[in-house]
């Protein structure tokens, strides 16, 4: 029965490993330009910009009534974030791959859509944000920007499993107990010393 425990904890660590490599991979391209404020190439942005005479509801506010309105211009993502300022509402727009700004005059009725394309690596860091830790009123209002909450909480559950799994499995194969308190200890030191470098 050990033994079997065993081989279902080693090979759980191995497929659970593989399946979240993709989303490892993703997180950490991105840290590293963000943290270095640094793209390998830069897109050119090409806005394309058309006026669309729309309905404003007037029975939804807010992410409702900003939705009708995306529907009726063809535009579909992510809405960041609703401004109102007068007779003036803004919504703003992202989905990987392309951002949008939808100005809808609310006396007129007519709409200016901006489109914009954007490229691999803004589209890999619009994925590490999202959906982010602000707006937590109307954030997450695209379907797929749900489904890429949901896929990246089972990312961050299974990385603790991986990780627990992993001091199992160095445990239990005694051979790799010396190596592995060395390779440990110097993890532990590495993070206490960052930690107090920040503190005191």
């Amino acid at each position: 029965m050990k033994q079997s425990f065993y081989l279902w904890i080693r090979d759980l660590h191995l497929y659970f490993g593989l399946f979240i490599s993709p989303f490892i991979l993703v997180f950490a391209v991105t840290t590293l330009l963000f943290n270095h404020t640094w793209k390998p190439w830069d897109h050119e942005k090409d806005v394309r910009k058309m006026e669309v005479s729309v309905q404003v509801p007037t029975d939804v506010e807010g992410v409702e009534q900003a939705k009708a309105i995306m529907k009726q211009v063809g535009v579909s993502g992510e809405i960041r974030n609703i401004f109102r300022r007068r007779n003036r509402l803004t919504i703003p727009v992202m989905k990987p791959g392309q951002n949008a700004s939808i100005q809808v005059n609310l006396e007129t009725g007519m709409a200016v859509v901006e489109e914009w394309d954007t490229d691999l690596w803004d589209t890999l860091m619009y994925l590490h944000k999202s959906p982010g830790p602000h707006l937590a009123k109307i954030r997450g209002n695209w379907i797929f920007t749900r489904i890429w909450t949901y896929l990246v909480d089972g990312v961050v559950y299974l990385v603790f499993f991986i990780s627990t799994s992993g001091i199992y499995l160095w445990v239990v194969l005694k051979a790799e107990r010396k190596i592995g308190l060395i390779v440990m200890g110097t993890g532990c030191l590495t993070f206490s010393a960052i930690v107090s470098a920040f503190i005191f």
